[in-house]
């Protein structure tokens, strides 16, 4: 998958996740990789973009609501929702925004 996310014309949704984590590795690197490749499988999915130093920041990028609820209620993300809160994140923000223009080179 590129770093940077090759998105269609606006407008389409971006959901940014941006989390602190704990110390606890136990799985995660794998279930955020196993994230990535089941959500490109996702009906509406356009991309993701992440990044991480003491604050992570990943965008995914999706067609319409209804794929972004489709996504949040997928039991493997259920699941990894659930191991996040347990374990790895020690806070964490979803935010849900409409992106009506871009642009870049």
């Amino acid at each position: 998958m590129p770093l940077i996310a090759n998105t269609p014309e606006p407008p389409y949704y971006a959901v940014i996740f941006t989390s602190l984590r704990t110390e606890v590795e136990n799985g995660y690197d794998e279930m955020a990789a196993r994230m990535v490749e089941l959500a490109a499988q996702q009906p509406g999915f356009l991309g993701v973009e992440s990044a991480r130093n003491d604050v992570g920041v990943t965008v995914s990028y999706w067609a319409d609501v209804a794929s972004i609820k489709a996504w949040k209620a997928h039991a493997e993300h259920l699941e990894a929702q659930r191991l996040g809160h347990q374990q790895w994140y020690q806070h964490f923000k979803t935010r849900i925004a409409k992106v009506e223009r871009d642009y870049g080179i």
